[in-house]
Parts: C-alpha cells; sequence; structure tokens
C-alpha cells in the first residue's frame, strides 16, 4: 500500500505513532505542533487518512486520532527505515550522531524494501540506532523502549545508558562531549533534592559531571 502514500501522509502517521504509540490516540493539537501545521491541516488530514480503503486512522471528535493495524504497519516500516538509516550514516558514512535525524527524515520516504534489507544486513540487523531507539524488526515488531530516566537515580546507583532524546542537535553535541552516550557506564555520587541536579562519574574517569532534570530527563538507563 505504502507506493500510494504520499510523504506528508507517513510523516502524519509516523507523528500519530510517535504521540500514542500503538493503542493511545493523538489530539489535534499536539499532531499540530510536532508537525508545524496549522490545527485546521491536521483536521482535513486525519479526515482523508480516516477515509483511505483500507483506513489508516480512526478519528472520534474532541477524542483524537488512533492507528488502525494497516496505519500501524506503515508507521512502523517508516521508522525502520529511518532508524536504519540513521545507523547507516553514523556508522557507515560518519555523520555525526546530532545530524542523521534530518538526513534520515529525507531518506525514509524514498528507499525501496530491497535497499532497506541490504542497509540491514550490511549493519548486522541491528537492534538499536546511534541514539538507542530500538529498531522495528523485518517483521516490524518494536523491541521495548527503555524508559528508566537517569534523573531517578539515587546516591550510590550505577547504571549504563541505553538511550537518549535526539530532539535537539545542540544537546546531542553536549552528551557527546561529556561521554554520555549509549554503553557508558556511569556511578551517581550525589543527589540535590532542592535543584533535582545529579552528580556522576563515568567508568574510567574521575572527573564528575553535574547534570539538571532538563538532561537527566532525556537520558534513558539499566541500573546495574
Amino acid at each position: 500500500m505504502r507506493e500510494h502514500l504520499t510523504h506528508a501522509i507517513e510523516d502524519y502517521l509516523k507523528a500519530i505513532y510517535a504521540i500514542a504509540g500503538p493503542a493511545g490516540r493523538a489530539s489535534t493539537n499536539q499532531l499540530a505542533e510536532r508537525l508545524n501545521v496549522t490545527p485546521a491541516s491536521v483536521t482535513g488530514m486525519v479526515k482523508k487518512l480516516a477515509a483511505t480503503d483500507p483506513p489508516l486512522v480512526e478519528h472520534e471528535r474532541h477524542h483524537g486520532v488512533s492507528l488502525t493495524e494497516e496505519g500501524e504497519r506503515v508507521a512502523l516500516e517508516i521508522l525502520r527505515h529511518h532508524r536504519l538509516l540513521e545507523l547507516y550514516l553514523y556508522q557507515i558514512l560518519g555523520f555525526s550522531w546530532d545530524k542523521v535525524h534530518a538526513e534520515a527524515d529525507r531518506l525514509e520516504h524514498v528507499i525501496s524494501e530491497e535497499f532497506e534489507a541490504r542497509i540491514a544486513a550490511a549493519l548486522g540487523h541491528p537492534q538499536r540506532d546511534p541514539h538507542g531507539d530500538p529498531i522495528p524488526g523485518a517483521d516490524l515488531r518494536l523491541p521495548p523502549t527503555p524508559s528508566l530516566a537517569l534523573s531517578a537515580l539515587r546516591d550510590g546507583d550505577t547504571a549504563v545508558i541505553l538511550r537518549v532524546g535526539n530532539a535537539d542537535p545542540e544537546l546531542l553535541c553536549y552528551l557527546e562531549a561529556k561521554g554520555l552516550i549509549p554503553n557508558s557506564q556511569l556511578r551517581v555520587i550525589a543527589h540535590s533534592p532542592f535543584d533535582e541536579i545529579l552528580t556522576m562519574q563515568l567508568a574510567g574517569s574521575k572527573e564528575p559531571i553535574a547534570l539538571g532534570p532538563a538532561i537527566t530527563n532525556q537520558i534513558f538507563v539499566e541500573k546495574l
């Protein structure tokens, strides 16, 4: 079915999935903000998506929009393209991890399924992109997304970084400069309950790093 869909439609389906997940609902305002369009534009597109055969979304006025099974399949296919491309650009072509998101946004709609399969094979069928986000498999099943924020850790806790938020390129540059990248291990030295500042050390480093919640809420970890 994807060969009949525009890039804009695919962007809408991916945005609905990003906001609502497989079982939730996205509001008109949420979609307008994420896609940088007007609420009226969202309403028009949602009606169009609900009228396709088969329908790609279910829309209930004042209750938002959710993906149908077919809409979710398309969203996950685009998400697989995007995250494989991010990793390919990062590992093979040498793009910095703060630039791969924008490049993948441009390329995700145009690669063929054969090209996708060849990228996956060349990368060893990876499960996570450069930022630690899970890559849907060839069967379009999405591995669990790490959700324990660094901000939840306390004195003495040790953890490994699994994922970082990738919406802000400047933040990614900052995290990379500090060594706060996926697979890095750290230990929390101190937690300030008044301003939620966490002070930590990376494994192999004696230099403490102090971070506020604006950053620690964007880093997701697994406790060791």
